[in-house]
Order: C-alpha cells, then sequence, then structure tokens
C-alpha cells in the first residue's frame, strides 16, 4: 500500500515527466520542420535529439509511476530500480543520437555540401528552444532533488545540456548566415560532443547503481552517525545499496554486554531516527552484537564491506 507521502511524491514526478513529455513534442516537432525547410544539420540533429528526448521523456514517465510501488512477494526490495533502468535507456538513446550526428557531420565537411538556408525561423526554432530547456531543466531538477528521483536527473541532466547543444547550433547559424556554411557542421559535431560527456555520466551514475555499487557519499553518512553514539564500541560489514529513491543499509554493531534488551532495542531505534533524518527514504537493519564475545579479527574493526 502507498502511503500518502509517497502518493504526493509519485504525483509531483508524474507531472514533472508528463510535462517534460509534452515540451519535447513541441520541440521535436518545431525543430524537424524548420529543419528540412533549411537543409540545417545543426537543427536537424537538434531534431533527432530533441525526438530522443521523446522517447527518453516518455520512458521516464512510465518508470517513475511504476517505481514508487512498494515491494511484493517478488520484488522484496521494492521496484525502483526501474528508474535506474530508464536512465541506462535514455543513455542508450544519447549513444545513437551521437553515432548519426558525427556521422552526417563529417560526410558533410569532406563531401563540402553544407549550404544551408537561413531564415528568421532558424533562429526562432533555437532560441525558442533554449527558453523552454531553461524552464523545464530547472523543474526537473528540482523535483528530482526534492524526492531523489535517479529517472528525473537523467532527463534534467539530459535537457540542461540541451540548452549548451542549441547555443553552439545558434553560433552556427549566425556563422552560416556570414558565409561560413562548414560553421553549422562543426556546430553539430560540438553538439555530439556535449552528448557524449552526458552518456558517459549518466550510463556511469546507472550502471553503478544498477550493479549494487555501494555510493560513498551514504556509507560516510553512516559511518558519522554511528560515530555520534558512545554505547557503539565498533561495528562492520557495514554495506549499502540504492534503488531508485530507496536507500537500503545493512550494519552489525558492537555494544555493551550488559545492556538489557530494552535498552539495545531503543538504542536501534534513535540510530534508526538519525539515519533517516538525513536519508528519508531509507530502510536500516541493524544487527547487535555483545562487545565481549566479538570473534572479528582486529583488522576487520571498522570496515567497509
Amino acid at each position: 500500500m502507498i502511503t500518502e507521502k509517497k502518493e504526493i511524491a509519485l504525483n509531483e514526478k508524474k507531472q514533472a515527466a508528463l510535462l517534460s513529455v509534452f515540451a519535447a513534442i513541441v520541440l521535436t516537432g518545431f525543430k524537424l520542420v524548420i529543419g528540412i525547410l533549411t537543409n540545417s544539420l545543426g537543427i536537424l540533429s537538434e531534431a533527432l535529439h530533441s525526438g530522443l528526448d521523446l522517447v527518453a521523456a516518455v520512458i521516464t514517465y512510465f518508470s517513475v509511476r511504476v517505481s514508487d510501488k512498494p515491494a511484493d512477494e517478488k520484488h522484496n526490495y521494492g521496484h525502483g530500480k526501474i528508474e535506474n533502468f530508464s536512465a541506462f535507456l535514455e543513455t542508450i538513446l544519447l549513444l545513437i543520437t551521437c553515432t548519426w550526428i558525427i556521422y552526417e557531420a563529417v560526410n558533410r565537411l569532406v563531401s563540402h555540401e553544407t549550404d544551408i538556408k537561413i531564415s528568421i525561423w532558424s533562429y526562432i526554432v533555437v532560441i525558442t528552444s533554449i527558453l523552454i530547456d531553461i524552464n523545464r531543466s530547472r523543474m526537473l531538477a528540482r523535483v528530482a532533488k526534492k524526492h531523489n528521483s535517479q529517472a528525473l536527473e537523467a532527463d534534467a541532466l539530459h535537457f540542461s545540456t540541451d540548452i549548451w547543444s542549441s547555443t553552439v547550433v545558434l553560433f552556427g547559424l549566425i556563422c552560416a548566415n556570414f558565409g561560413f556554411f562548414a560553421a553549422d557542421s562543426i556546430a553539430a559535431l560540438v553538439v555530439a560532443a556535449i552528448v557524449l560527456l552526458v552518456s558517459y555520466k549518466l550510463g556511469k551514475k546507472a550502471i553503478d547503481v544498477l550493479l549494487d555499487r555501494a555510493p560513498q557519499d551514504t556509507v560516510a553518512i553512516v559511518i558519522e552517525t554511528l560515530a555520534t553514539f558512545k554505547e557503539v564500541k565498533k561495528y562492520h560489514n557495514l554495506k549499502v545499496r540504492t534503488a531508485g529513491a530507496d536507500t537500503f543499509i545493512k550494519v552489525n554493531i558492537h555494544l555493551d554486554p550488559n545492556l538489557r534488551l530494552q535498552e539495545v532495542h531503543e538504542l536501534c531505534d534513535k540510530i534508526e531516527n538519525s539515519v533517516h533524518e538525513i536519508i528519508p527514504r531509507s530502510e536500516l537493519y541493524l544487527h547487535p552484537e555483545p562487545q565481549d564475545i566479538s570473534h572479528l579479527d582486529s583488522e576487520m574493526n571498522d570496515t567497509v564491506n
């Protein structure tokens, strides 16, 4: 059952993703029409980029709808990794975009077929794209940060780089207007370089989560939190993994063997609450052990596995 708080978060993420889909539809159609009319590779590359943006935005929309479903018998840790898988698919789409842009740009430069028709609509479509991308990237980044959504974060990063790529295309159009038509193809290559950089960052982050790489910033938070409790003599087997917006933490802690069961229970609750204050959507599994019968070697003290 989805709690009221999760329901509010889900609605906010769905609304942000849906607005992103609508913006992608408008921009893709606008750029495609103007790109064909002007024969501008820069604008056509932007149209293809926006078309893949649309596919990515649709994937993101459906992923955020499913990712907050509660855990069930088949998915004990919930459905959060759907968001991470969505981000990975977006990376693949970005790489496909790069391949086409680079091929077409190099082909035009080699063949010297760089003549394009510049009109007022060329500038209107690029400037409109920049303004829309500024607004939707800020909106997506705000919602992604608020609800720790990697899928929306991927979209926000993607569209923030669209701003720079559109700016490069605008520069290419200005140069072409003064007779330097090769600038359009060069601008398209710069767009491809920007997209490649974004693809690397998005892909690495998505793959890290899918392969359960421990997020080091979260590990540091847990270590710092444990250090604030003097009752915790030492710890071992600290394990952290994420799935979408959720974080799962396991750790063994060593306590005074003279503590009563009730005291141990209350201490564990305090540690969990402290972690939850910093990492809201987290599940902490604590395994308390009596300090004097620990069989751990000294080398294992304060290690993170």
